[in-house]
């Protein structure tokens, strides 16, 4: 497993109301969703990556309206061509 770290300004953690789990989670969460989005990563892995059970991630996804089916168009047509 890789480990990242990234500082982040004690004056942000203030101005933003986080102390530093709510800002590792934060970031954790915005990986996993940047993953899962642009890079076709798979739920399980960016649910692993976010520290959450895949079930909590897909709402978690729906929350930030990313469908849980992360199909290009062309893929989707793929599918019914060979169905």
């Amino acid at each position: 497993m890789c480990q990242i770290v990234i500082n982040i300004p004690d004056e942000v953690l203030y101005d933003t109301c986080m102390n530093r789990r709510d800002a590792e989670q934060m970031v954790k969460r915005a990986t996993a969703l940047y993953c899962y989005v642009n890079h076709h990563v798979s739920i399980g892995y960016c649910a692993e990556i976010a520290g959450m059970s895949i079930e909590d991630f897909m709402i978690f996804l729906g929350e930030h309206k990313v469908s849980v089916f992360n199909y290009a168009e062309d893929e989707i047509q793929e599918d019914f061509d060979n169905a």
